[in-house]
């Protein structure tokens, strides 16, 4: 039942948010520049695709208004209007995409690409090419930006996770993730142990530990850019899919 599913999800939970959209409401100007660059990172590649699949915008112009629209975020404080009793975050920022999109022909400014108020590193040329491989037939808007959310947010957590491991010295526990879990194929533990020069037993505790940690970061990566820990739940159950019993 969904009970079930808040009471595990919430065991994972602290008892306080860190929450860049408190932070860019709230903030100070120099954190309120950071929050706003959390978020980018967590939201650019779902925005990045809905401008490239639904509104059919080319590469170089999806990339520009996409750094647009989070220097607009900043400058204008949009989301000082967003109000979580009424809508999810992405339901808020698709609306306001919607109409950044459907204005951009009279729009007079234009950011260079890497610049402007929101300092996260926006790797556009993978996401075009993730985009270009896996295009296919139409679907509704809130499908689709559904759909680059949630792949938006995993892209985010596996590097967030990609650097924790190099951090910590356990490149090789992402590097098992990748090659089992992310692969094309997938071999098995015995393959892998022999190929890196390891225990079978040793493949089975740092997956474990490697999978462990991205539902973690996954989960700041959400508390990061929800507005509610109603709202957190919700796109935790989406994004983890815990609404079984």
């Amino acid at each position: 039942m969904a009970r079930n599913a808040d009471e595990h999800l919430a065991r994972g939970f602290p008892a306080t948010r860190n929450s860049a959209l408190a932070a860019i409401r709230a903030g100070a100007p120099e954190e309120r520049r950071r929050a706003l660059s959390a978020l980018a990172g967590a939201y650019w590649r779902p925005v990045y695709g809905y401008l490239r699949l639904h509104w059919r915008k080319p590469h170089d112009e999806a990339a520009d208004l996409t750094q647009d629209f989070f220097a607009h975020a900043l400058e204008k404080d949009l989301l000082a209007r967003f109000d979580p009793a009424r809508a999810r975050l992405r339901t808020f920022l698709r609306a306001c995409i919607d109409r950044v999109a459907a204005e951009d022909g009279r729009a007079a400014r234009r950011l260079k690409r890497g610049g402007g108020a929101a300092s996260a590193v926006f790797d556009f040329e993978a996401a075009r090419a993730a985009i270009e491989h896996g295009a296919g037939a139409a679907e509704a808007p809130d499908v689709l930006f559904e759909r680059e959310w949630a792949r938006g947010m995993f892209g985010a957590a596996l590097e967030r996770l990609r650097e924790l491991c190099a951090r910590e010295g356990k490149s090789q526990h992402f590097a098992l993730l990748e090659q089992y879990d992310l692969g094309p194929d997938r071999p098995s533990y015995a393959d892998l142990a022999q190929k890196l020069g390891i225990a079978t037993t040793d493949v089975t505790n740092r997956l474990a530990w490697a999978r462990r940690k991205l539902r973690e970061v996954l989960l700041d990566l959400l508390r990061e850019c929800t507005g509610s820990e109603s709202e957190l739940r919700e796109e935790a159950r989406a994004l983890l899919g815990l609404d079984g019993p």
